[in-house]
């Protein structure tokens, strides 16, 4: 077993352990700051892709829209297991990025495969469950779900 995949067993581990097995899905909305790549969505289409696949995602379709005139993009990866979005903001070295995935997909892997192409000098991420299976009313409403 190399590196790679004793992460990937240690993730899938913390996430069983903290409850992950009891939520339907994981979703990561990240914010890269002083970003790079941000004017042209062609080469990030294929690490749209690259980045599903090294989560273990199967990629439905993908669509990208230059906003033009160096003014950025925004790109989506349809996924049997949900979705990878992006939108850019060169002027401010900004980029959002959207992952929510559900299954035996690993969102965590294709935030690094993003974190590598997009560079950025600073990522702020929130997890969110989603779909809290067996989780009374009670509990998600202090949660604030």
């Amino acid at each position: 077993m190399d590196s790679q995949d004793a992460e990937f067993l240690d993730l899938r581990f913390r996430f069983h352990m903290d409850g992950f097995s009891s939520s339907l899905g994981l979703h990561l909305i990240a914010d890269f700051f002083d970003a790079s790549a941000l004017y042209d969505p062609s080469p990030a289409e294929e690490t749209l892709r690259r980045a599903a696949i090294a989560a273990n995602a199967q990629v439905l379709g993908i669509n990208m829209r230059d906003f033009g005139q160096r003014a950025g993009f925004t790109g989506m990866a349809l996924l049997a297991e949900s979705h990878i979005s992006v939108h850019t903001w060169p002027e401010h070295g900004y980029a959002a990025i959207d992952i929510f995935m559900c299954g035996d997909a690993v969102p965590q892997r294709s935030l690094e495969v993003l974190k590598s192409y997009f560079r950025p000098q600073r990522v702020d991420v929130q997890s969110i469950k989603r779909g809290l299976i067996g989780q009374s009313r009670h509990r998600l409403a202090a949660a604030g779900c």
